[in-house]
C-alpha cells in the first residue's frame, strides 16, 4: 500500500469512528432530512435493518441483496459554451452496485421519485421482497432518506449501511468505477 493510499485508508478509519461517535445523540425525525445531509446521522431507521461494514460484506459475497448508490452527481451544465471540456466527478462504488444519484434528498421532483422508483424496480428485477442495501458516505443522511423511501415504496427488506463506501474503503474492501443511471434530464 502506498503512503498515500495509507493516509486516506487511515482518514476514511476516522471518518467512520466520528460517525459512529455521533450517530448515538441523533434523533431519529419523522419525516425525512431537508437539510445539512453531510453530519452525523441517527443509529435507527424505523422500518429498516441497519448494518455494518462487516454485515454488509457478507451479503455482498452472498449477492442475496441489490446494492444501491445514492451519492448525489453535479449535473452537466445546459449552458455550457461549445468545445468547453466538462468532466464528471470520478465515484467508485461497491462493485455490482446501481447508482442512482441524487435521490436521497428529503424533497424529490416528482420526475426524480419516478426516477428513483424505476432505479429500484430495476435493481430487484421488479422483486419488492429482494433485499435492498442503500449507502452513500459516512454521515450522509442521503441514504438514511433513500433507504426510508424505499420503505414507503412497498419494498419489505431494506438495509441501510450508514458507513457507505468510507466503511467499506476503511476495511479494505474493494471499489469499483462508477457510471450512473441516466437521470430524466440526460
Amino acid at each position: 500500500m502506498t503512503a498515500a493510499a495509507a493516509r486516506f485508508a487511515f482518514m476514511a478509519i476516522l471518518l467512520v469512528a466520528a460517525a459512529e461517535a455521533g450517530a448515538a445523540g441523533v434523533a431519529e425525525p419523522d419525516g425525512y432530512r431537508l437539510e445539512d445531509y453531510r453530519s452525523p446521522t441517527p443509529a435507527t431507521l424505523r422500518g429498516a435493518r441497519v448494518i455494518g461494514t462487516d454485515e454488509a460484506e457478507a451479503i455482498w459475497h452472498s449477492r442475496s441483496a441489490s446494492f444501491v448508490d445514492v451519492m448525489p452527481r453535479p449535473p452537466r451544465p445546459r449552458d455550457l459554451p461549445a468545445g468547453t471540456l466538462w468532466r464528471d466527478k470520478p465515484r467508485a462504488n461497491i462493485p455490482g452496485s446501481i447508482w442512482l444519484p441524487d435521490t436521497g434528498y428529503g424533497e424529490l421532483a416528482p420526475s426524480m421519485a419516478d426516477y428513483f422508483s424505476k432505479g429500484l424496480e430495476k435493481a430487484t428485477n421488479g422483486d419488492r421482497a429482494r433485499p435492498l442495501v442503500l449507502y452513500c458516505l459516512a454521515d450522509c443522511w442521503m441514504s438514511w432518506n433513500a433507504a426510508k423511501r424505499a420503505l414507503s415504496l412497498g419494498y419489505s427488506d431494506v438495509a441501510w449501511y450508514p458507513e457507505g463506501t468510507d466503511g467499506w474503503l476503511a476495511a479494505g474492501l474493494p471499489l469499483q468505477d462508477a457510471t450512473p443511471e441516466p437521470r430524466p434530464d440526460e
